[in-house]
Order: structure tokens, then C-alpha cells, then sequence
């Protein structure tokens, strides 16, 4: 079979293993981690339907650099900065505690000497960043406080990937590099040209795109930045991941934050779906067979190292015990860089190859039991009261989302910044947007219509969803979006004049408003003043018009356009002096005597 056919049929066993294999598992409580796993294992090496899992597994990793970028995103420095003692203080008392005591483990189970065991001890102390962040978004916990500590401690193990390698090369007699200064200096200079890029490009990159209006351009930017950040840190000695961690953290302020979740999310489902299909299809059913009890002995002997010293510390530095229960049972796998030190180590000969394909196995493995760990860590907790969401993301916990922040919006959003709410306003103009910016507002770029955007947006925590949009049609689309993937949200929306009030009624719309009417009737008011006309009496009539106009909508949304006809004025009220009227005078929109709407866009 040529090579074209032979990646065609791949891709297709892949696609069709996902696709069978992570409903089954979703359905039986099982997890799609699980799923994608045993689809893996069932086409690599049972059936040999593929048989170089290895070059998949080198390109579905990048699905582990979006998953990096895409919580980077959700990170401001701020937050970041906040979460300094949990990432370098929790995170290194784990790598330390954990790899010290599996150095000692490895040593005295006299299969490797002392430079091979610390090498394993420390590469086993390393847990999945891919399989605990996908087992958190499954669960939508990655913004919880166990999420969260769970998430430094994972961040912190990559950066330990810096000095394990270092450590490598160290205990090989330094063969592997003659300056390893220049090498640290090289990585420093990459994180500094990185955030240097990220805080003064990238925001003007994506501004310029945006004015174009080309969405393709906007998802080819997005993978053009993670993956060069990706690039750029590979070369620099890090991970590809940090470096896409890193290009996230820097647009996690930035107005296109939301659409480029959006634009990247589908690409991380699919890749990091790949990715664990792929672990599935590297397990060498071979060395489990001749090293079985071995690896029955050695996998949960590791697992419950790691769980046990990981509960320790997050009880020591303030975990509640279910909170430590859920973190110790979501990180006592090994991880994928586990797989790059293990290799890296066999090469510079400190251990034998066999030996580390035989720590490979025993990642991949623990890997695969995690989810049932996780699933069997709830009879373990005590049903302890603990606040469920971390409100320090931006806009992550905003109880009201705007979509668009027209002039009717940005008076609104006032009153509600005003009242001491938290809203999340998303629109689909650069222009606007870069305004908005020159007065102070932090709104962000996305485009209303697409699920996905409104998702990234925080719709899932919105209570109330405000569509303040410019066009009738752009409006509709919002509302049956919403009504239809997110019926719990509440929808309040700006109409476009009386027929589209009458028509969002119909849709049953929490509340609408008409943009003129509230204006048109003060102006009507003020004008009355103007003419000697009383401040109480301008007040009264003008909420009896406000009174009539409601009767009036709600005869026209069952009668149709024409109902409630009577109610119009076309002569002045006598007699003089002006007393309260018994009819309500609206020049506003209704069709006189037959005639067109002489204003229906109020």
C-alpha cells in the first residue's frame, strides 16, 4: 500500500476508534481518557492494525501543547503571580519528596544502579499534565481550588524537565553537552523573547487580522502562535508545552482571548484524543507479558507512593481531606516527559534500553489506571462543604454575558458596573473594541453567534445572557443559540424596533426593549416642559404612553401588527387645561389609517 493510502487508512482507524470507543466509555462512567486508551491498545497491538504508535505519538503531542495554550489563556499573570507558593513551593516539595523516594525504591529493587534509579525516580516523580487536565475539563473542575493546586503542581513538574534533563547529562560525565551555561543561558533568552513578543506583537498581530474580517486568517494565526511559541521553546532546550503555556499567559488579557479558545479548542480535542490513542498503541504488550509480575508489583507500589506523599503535602499546606484526596488520586501517574527522560537516559547509557521501555511501560500503564483512580477516590471523601469555583478568572464567573457593546450595551453595561456586577462582554469588532480600550473597558473579541465563542465566554456560569447587538439578524441568531444549547441562561435583548419586539416575544424571551423607546419618550417629556406644561403632569403622561405601548405589544404579539389601532392618538387631547388622557398618543411605529409605519425602527 503507498504511503498516501497507508496515513488515509490510519487516520481513519484513529477518527473511527475515538468515535466508537469514547461514547461507550462516557455512557459507562468510565471516562473518554479510558476510552481513547483501550481504543489504542485494541488497534495497535492487539489487532496490528497500526504499527508505529511511536510517529503518532510525536504528532498528537500536540495536543498536549494546545491543552497548555488554551489554560494559559485562562491564566492573567496576576493570577499567576498569585499562585506562586502552590507552583514553586507545593510543586517542589512534590517533585523533590516523590522523586527522592522512588530514587530510593529503583535503587533497592536492584535492577539499576545509583545514576539510573535517581534518573527513573525523578522521571516516574512526574505526572500527566494531558491526562489529569482532560479528567478535570471532563468533569468541569479545572477552575476549582483542587483543580487549580493540581494544575501548579503539574506546571511545576514541566519546568522540572529543564533541570532533569541537565541532571542527565550531569551524571553521563557531561558527554551529552560541553556548555551547559550557554544551554541555560539560551533557554532564560527564550522566555524573555517570548514574553517580550507576547506583551508587544501578538495583540497588534491579532488586531490587524481582525479589522479584515478573514476568520480563516484568525484560526491560521492562532496555530501559526502556538505552535511557534512551541518551536521556539523546543529549541531553547524547554518543552514545546511551556512555550505554548507561555504565548497563552500573554494573550490571557488580551481582547481575542475568547476567540482564540474557540479557534483553538476543536484542534486540542482531536489531537489530544490522538495523543492518548496513541499511548494506547506504543504499550508493548510484549515487555507487560515477560516483565508481568514485575510491573503488577511495581505500578501500584509507584502509584501509591506518589498518592500517599501528595495527599501529605496538600494536607500540611492547607487542603481540606477531600480536596488532598482529589489531588493524590488525579496525580499518582507517570507522564509523557517521563517517556523523553527515559529515553534520553537509555541513550546516554544509563540505563539499558530494555530497562527503559520497561519504565515506559509502567507510565503508560499507571496512565491507564488513573481514571478508575479518580472514580474510586469519591467513596474516600467525607462529603466536606468546599467553595466550588475560583471567581479570580476573568470573566470565568461573571453572572451576566454581553454579547456586543453597542451604544445601547455600553449604557447598560454602566448601570450594571455601577451596581457592583461582574459582566463578560464579548463583540465582533475590532474597532469597537480598540475604543473601548482608550476609555478603560476590558471587552473581548468573539463572535456571538458560534457556540463556541459563548462557551469560552463563560456562558456555562452566565445567569443572565444580554444581547445588545446592532443588527436584527445577528440578534435572532444569538437568541436561538442560547434558547437552544443554553436554556438555563435568562435572555435579555435589545430589539430593533417594534415588529422584532413582537417577534422575540413570540420566542419567549425573558425581556426585550426597544432602543428608541425609552429615549423617545423622555424626549417627549422634556419637550411638553419646554411648552409650559407642569414636570409632575410631563412625568404622568409619559408613563400612561408607557402604560398603553405594553397593552398595546401584547395585543399586537397574539393580534398582530394592527391590533390595539384605537389606541393611537392623531389629534391633541382637549379640552385645556391638559387633564389626565383616557387615550394614549404614540407617534412612534404603528400604521395610521392603513398606511405604512411611519417609524418602525423605534
Amino acid at each position: 500500500m503507498s504511503a498516501p493510502n497507508a496515513l488515509f487508512s490510519e487516520t481513519i482507524l484513529l477518527l473511527g476508534g475515538a468515535v466508537v470507543a469514547a461514547p461507550i466509555f462516557k455512557k459507562l462512567g468510565l471516562g473518554t481518557v479510558l476510552g481513547y486508551l483501550a481504543a489504542g491498545v485494541v488497534i495497535g497491538p492487539i489487532f496490528h492494525g497500526i504499527t508505529d504508535g511511536e510517529q503518532i505519538l510525536g504528532v498528537a503531542e500536540l495536543g498536549v501543547v494546545f491543552l497548555l495554550f488554551i489554560i494559559g489563556l485562562e491564566l492573567k499573570p496576576s493570577r499567576l503571580w498569585q499562585m506562586r507558593r502552590d507552583i514553586f513551593g507545593l510543586g517542589t516539595a512534590q517533585v523533590m519528596l516523590t522523586g527522592l523516594a522512588l530514587t530510593g525504591l529503583s535503587y533497592f529493587s536492584g535492577v539499576l544502579d545509583w545514576r539510573g534509579s535517581v534518573v527513573a525516580g525523578f522521571g516516574l516523580a512526574l505526572s500527566s499534565t494531558a491526562f489529569a487536565m482532560q479528567l478535570l475539563d471532563d468533569a468541569g473542575e479545572v477552575n476549582t481550588k483542587y483543580g487549580q493546586r493540581s494544575f501548579s503542581m503539574l506546571l511545576f513538574q514541566d519546568l522540572a524537565i529543564v533541570p532533569l534533563l541537565a541532571l542527565i547529562t550531569i551524571l553521563d560525565g557531561g558527554s551529552g553537552s560541553n556548555a551547559p551555561l550557554l544551554d541555560f543561558a539560551i533557554a532564560v533568552g527564550a522566555v524573555g523573547a517570548m514574553i517580550v513578543m507576547g506583551r508587544y506583537l501578538l495583540t497588534p498581530l491579532f488586531q490587524v487580522i481582525a479589522r479584515t474580517g478573514a476568520r480563516e486568517a484568525m484560526i491560521v494565526a492562532a496555530l501559526f502562535v502556538v505552535m511557534g511559541s512551541a518551536s521556539l521553546m523546543q529549541f531553547a532546550g524547554l518543552s514545546m508545552a511551556m512555550g505554548a503555556f507561555l504565548s497563552g499567559v500573554m494573550l490571557a488579557e488580551s481582547s481575542y482571548r475568547h476567540e482564540l479558545e474557540a479557534d483553538i479548542e476543536p484542534f486540542r480535542g482531536v489531537l489530544l484524543a490522538i495523543f492518548f490513542i496513541a499511548v494506547g498503541l506504543s504499550l508493548e504488550l510484549d515487555v507487560l507479558i515477560d516483565n508481568a509480575l514485575f510491573i503488577i508489583a511495581a505500578v501500584p507500589i509507584v502509584m501509591a507512593v506518589k498518592a500517599v506523599i501528595i495527599y501529605g503535602l496538600c494536607r500540611v499546606s492547607g487542603s481540606s481531606h477531600d480536596d488532598a484526596i482529589r489531588i493524590a488520586f488525579l496525580l499518582p501517574q507517570g507522564g509523557e516527559f517521563g517517556f523523553v527522560l527515559f529515553t534520553t537516559a537509555g541513550a546516554a547509557g544509563l540505563m539499558s534500553f530494555s530497562t527503559a521501555s520497561l519504565l515506559v511501560a509502567i507510565v503508560t500503564l499507571s496512565m491507564a489506571l488513573t481514571p478508575l483512580g479518580a472514580a474510586l477516590s469519591k467513596r474516600m471523601m467525607k462529603g466536606e462543604d468546599h467553595e466550588e469555583l475560583d471567581e479570580d478568572f476573568e470573566g470565568a464567573g461573571a453572572d451576566v454575558l454581553m454579547v456586543g457593546f453597542s451604544r445601547f450595551g455600553q449604557i447598560a453595561a454602566q448601570i450594571l458596573l455601577a451596581g457592583g456586577r461582574d459582566v463578560t462582554v464579548i463583540d465582533f469588532s475590532a474597532d469597537r473594541i480598540r475604543q473601548a480600550s482608550s476609555f478603560g473597558f476590558r471587552i473581548y473579541f468573539g463572535d456571538g453567534t458560534r457556540k463556541d465563542v459563548l462557551r469560552s465566554a463563560g456562558i456555562e456560569k452566565a445567569k443572565i445572557v444580554v444581547v445588545c447587538t446592532q443588527k436584527r439578524e445577528i440578534t435572532d441568531k444569538v437568541v436561538d443559540l442560547v434558547q437552544a444549547e443554553y436554556p438555563h441562561a435568562k435572555l435579555f435583548v435589545r430589539s430593533y424596533d417594534r415588529v422584532h419586539s413582537i417577534a422575540l416575544r413570540n420566542r419567549n424571551v425573558d425581556y426585550e426593549l426597544r432602543e428608541t423607546l425609552e429615549s423617545g419618550l423622555l424626549f417627549g417629556r422634556r419637550t411638553l416642559e419646554a411648552l409650559g406644561f407642569d414636570d409632575a403632569d410631563a412625568l404622568e403622561i409619559g408613563e400612561d404612553i408607557r402604560k398603553r405601548d405594553e397593552e398595546r405589544l401584547v395585543l399586537q404579539v397574539t393580534g398582530g401588527l394592527q391590533a390595539g389601532r384605537d389606541m393611537l392618538f392623531s389629534q391633541p387631547v382637549r379640552p385645556e387645561p391638559l387633564v389626565k388622557p383616557k387615550r394614549t398618543m404614540d407617534f412612534d411605529e404603528d400604521p395610521l389609517a392603513g398606511t405604512a409605519d411611519v417609524t418602525a425602527d423605534a
